[in-house]
């Protein structure tokens, strides 16, 4: 019993500093240009985001 109250606390304890420092990683991450470019590339993968970043950078078509 105390080792699972143990886990659960560790577990607690790990997620609470990945989120109070979550900036700081993910800038600490992104530096590494290997680990830049599979992050943007596994982004650009997904049809949500992609479709929607190609109309913020270059806009719905005109209709005529």
């Amino acid at each position: 019993m105390s080792r699972m109250i143990s886990s659960i606390l560790m577990i607690g304890s790990i997620g609470y500093f990945i989120y109070r420092y979550r900036f700081r990683i993910m800038n600490l991450l992104l530096a590494s240009t290997w680990l830049r470019r599979l992050a943007v590339a596994s982004m650009m993968g997904l049809p949500g985001v992609k479709n929607k970043l190609m109309q913020s950078v270059f806009g719905r078509p005109s209709e005529w």
